[in-house]
């Protein structure tokens, strides 16, 4: 199968998950660069923070027309994060290649987890109370995770904005598509140096198709249940996260 249709297929559906869940687009933007499309770990980080930033925007645009997204929480945890991202980037090109595997399978393997048990949430959300100070904890997290490891971290935005900040799932995956698009930005503008080699010609087509794809993903969470999205997707994440830790202990 060629290099084009390989990229086609796995944008489309990275931009279902995006559009979908609100996140997970890079956890699984960076293994099929790494496996199907021959990109290093390194690379692969890099091309996932482009592809998701262009299409973390169009579906926020999508959600905001819905009025799905909360401008004000949104922007503090985005902005918290904006210094931790940028930090993280410039050190992840000086870590080792096996290690960025094995930290990308660990968080796969979190995100997974979280995602199986989506009863947690609703629980959270009777009880949280939302604060600037829970806020912006929440968004330094993120955005190191968006800057070490070239995930925008939606799949631990929706959770954290559901359960810290007591956001509706609607919303919370609206407004972490916000958060998503301005860690990553801030993460990309530390990776100069590994843009050069980007392969554009199996980018573009890639980030094309994950970005229509993020709109059937809208419409496709209004059809089927959250519940079953989630636990779906966790079974991909698994099997994902599993597969990368092998490649790098071995």
């Amino acid at each position: 199968m060629s290099a084009l249709i390989l990229a086609l297929v796995a944008g489309a559906v990275v931009g279902l998950a995006l559009g979908a869940l609100g996140g997970g687009g890079s956890v699984l933007a960076v293994p099929a660069l790494i496996y199907l499309l021959g990109f290093t770990p390194a690379a692969a980080t890099t091309a996932g923070l482009i592809i998701v930033t262009a299409t973390s925007l169009t579906a926020l645009y999508a959600h905001a027309r819905a009025g799905d997204v909360r401008w004000k929480a949104g922007s503090l945890l985005a902005v918290a994060g904006l210094l931790p991202a940028a930090a993280a980037g410039a050190a992840a090109a000086r870590l080792p290649q096996p290690v960025l595997t094995a930290g990308f399978a660990a968080v796969a393997a979190l995100a997974a987890a979280k995602m199986l048990r989506p009863g947690r949430a609703a629980v959270g959300r009777a009880t949280a109370t939302a604060t600037p100070v829970k806020a912006a904890g929440a968004g330094v997290g993120l955005g190191a995770l968006t800057g070490l490891l070239g995930v925008g971290g939606g799949f631990l935005a929706v959770p954290a904005l559901v359960t810290v900040l007591a956001f509706e799932m609607q919303v919370a995956v609206g407004t972490s598509l916000l958060v998503i698009s301005t860690n990553s930005l801030a993460s990309l503008a530390t990776r100069g140096a590994t843009t050069a080699g980007i392969e554009w010609a199996v980018i573009a087509p890639f980030t094309g198709a994950a970005v229509l794809g993020a709109w059937d993903g809208r419409r496709l969470a209004t059809k089927i249940t959250g519940t079953l999205l989630q636990r779906t997707f966790a079974v991909v994440l698994l099997t994902v996260a599993a597969l990368m830790l092998v490649d790098a202990l071995t």
